[in-house]
């Protein structure tokens, strides 16, 4: 087998050389690299040899942002430590200094214990302890006296509070009902007195406008015929006729033979006058005829502008009363608030004081039966 095995052997290397001696002269061979330049960049690696030299050590800056990161670092946790070590430090410092003194007061007190009982007389009968009346003290009569008072105020004083209190309730709620009957009172009266100035503005806008649009005349117009209105004239219709009628009087005058102004041809007054006329079919040379056109024409500006002003009243009046009304609840209802808090502050004070004495009564109960605990504690040691 071995022989076998050496002829294999021999046979495969002549093979192999055989092979690789086909593929030299072939392109595609892949054990042969041709020398072709390379696109890719060449990186230049680094090796730690470079850095053995103190010179490329110092003067490398990617070297120095290591270092300096590094030491960055290495600082901060070393401060980190440096500030629990300390905090700990502390803490169990404090922790010990407290059981010292503990262990210290426990030893002392241990030690005036064990003082005190050497000094007693174990040899003392029940007979021999002496009785005595003992007087009260300061904290015992003010322990009753805080007592007294707590049950006084508790019964008594409360109760007064209580019905004080519910007195100044029903006087403050009928002050409140009567206040608000007097602030709608004073509310309506200032609603009509609002309405009223509406009416009498809206009427003689309403008839400025009505002069305005049935004769034509403007407000320096109105001003030359005279015409001042006020609360009491601007719903007049005999004033403004009188004066409506002298003014076309003496600047219209109208032709017999055709119904034409002559003079005063340039007064808007002549010709609306005229149109009114000529609508109703009234004879335009009958004085009496135009006179009844202008009366009629005002009775109606009149009556429209009265409209007018009773709307603008209404509207007013309204408004102004449903103002006055929430203004006046409003300040009724700031003195009502007011009077509340002063019963119930009141009311409060009172309670503060009984439970201020209470408090005092039982921090005197509390030290008295505290003493009384010791002195039974003694007897009973002095009987054992």
């Amino acid at each position: 087998m071995k022989v076998h095995y050496i002829n294999i052997l021999m046979f495969a290397l002549p093979l192999n050389i055989f092979v690789t001696l086909c593929h030299v002269s072939s392109k595609k061979n892949p054990y042969i690299t041709h020398n072709t330049p390379s696109t890719k960049a060449i990186i230049t690696p680094r090796t730690l040899c470079e850095c053995y030299a103190t010179s490329n050590y110092d003067n490398d800056p990617e070297m120095k942002e290591v270092m300096e990161n590094y030491n960055r670092q290495a600082s901060q946790r070393f401060k980190e430590y440096d500030e629990r070590m300390n905090k700990n430090r502390q803490k169990y410092k404090e922790q010990c200094d407290k059981e010292i003194q503990k262990i210290i007061l426990k030893e002392k007190i241990e030690k005036e214990l064990t003082e005190k009982f050497a000094t007693l007389d174990t040899n003392i009968a029940t007979n021999d302890i002496p009785t005595c009346v003992c007087e009260k003290s300061l904290a015992d009569k003010a322990e009753n006296f805080c007592l007294k008072c707590g049950y006084e105020l508790g019964g008594g004083v409360l109760q007064a509070s209580s019905l004080l209190g519910g007195i100044g309730q029903l006087g403050i709620d009928a002050w409140k009902a009567a206040a608000l009957i007097t602030a709608k009172d004073l509310s309506a009266k200032a609603g009509v007195a609002a309405g009223e100035a509406a009416r009498i503005k809206a009427g003689i806008k309403a008839i400025m406008d009505g002069l305005c649009t049935d004769f034509r005349l403007s407000t320096p117009g109105v001003k030359e015929l005279g015409l001042v209105f006020n609360a009491k004239n601007y719903n007049n219709s005999q004033y403004i006729f009188e004066a409506i009628f002298t003014k076309y009087q003496g600047s219209c005058m109208v032709s017999e033979a055709a119904n034409v102004p002559l003079t005063g041809t340039s007064e808007p007054i002549c010709s609306s006058v005229l149109s009114k006329v000529l609508e109703q079919g009234l004879y335009t040379q009958d004085m009496v005829s135009r006179e009844a056109v202008i009366k009629s024409t005002v009775k109606t500006m009149v009556s429209q502008a009265e409209i007018v002003a009773d709307v603008a009243a209404d509207t007013a009046t309204n408004k102004a009363t449903s103002l006055a009304i929430k203004t006046n609840s409003a300040v009724v209802d700031a003195t009502y608030s007011s009077s509340q808090i002063a019963i119930i502050a009141s009311i409060v004070a009172i309670l503060v004081i009984v439970l201020v004495m209470v408090i005092i009564y039982l921090i005197l109960r509390y030290q008295r039966k505290k003493k009384m605990k010791k002195k039974l504690q003694y007897i009973k040691l002095l009987k054992e």
